[in-house]
């Protein structure tokens, strides 16, 4: 059974892998435009998806994990943010780039986060068994939603988030 935390690792990874493919196409704008549809669409599913499982955990496993998940939520919503900006311009132009940037910086800062504070918390306070079911829950998220089908994208208030799961 596949690790929620080697889920969540491997997306990081792609994610740093698409964004570094994304600035070697800013001659190619329909290069850029579809590799950034399918990275758009796999932020949204991965944000949901910790939102969804891993998050609550973290919450329910983790004393005083109250602010790392705020701003983590925070995060998602900036990422959103920049998606949102991206989409609501012309493929390639600057704006598009702003907006793709925005979402880069904020996914940069929640990976480092993540990787600094959460995982590790989470890993001192979850079992081995824990991180499989909630791995398979994620996972499963994952494939009911490809190319991001089903989630809103809306952002979340972090204080409202926590107190609806903890």
């Amino acid at each position: 059974m596949p690790d929620v935390i080697r889920l969540i690792l491997d997306d990081h990874e792609t994610f740093r892998n698409r964004f570094a493919e994304l600035e070697k196409l800013r001659d190619a704008p329909e290069a850029a435009a579809e590799l950034w549809k399918g990275l758009s669409a796999h932020l949204e599913v991965h944000a949901s998806a910790e939102e969804e499982h891993f998050y609550p955990a973290l919450l329910q496993h983790v004393e005083d994990s109250e602010d790392e998940t705020k701003d983590a939520i925070k995060d998602h919503d900036e990422i959103r943010d920049g998606i949102r900006r991206a989409a609501a311009a012309e493929v390639g132009s600057d704006e598009w780039w702003a907006g793709i940037q925005d979402a880069r910086e904020a996914n940069d800062e929640h990976l480092a986060e993540e990787e600094r504070d959460d995982i590790p918390d989470f890993l001192r306070a979850a079992s081995v068994e824990l991180r499989q079911e909630l791995g398979a829950r994620f996972e499963r998220f994952e494939d009911e939603h490809p190319g991001a089908r089903g989630l809103s994208g809306e952002d979340k208030d972090p204080d409202e988030y926590v107190a609806e799961n903890s």
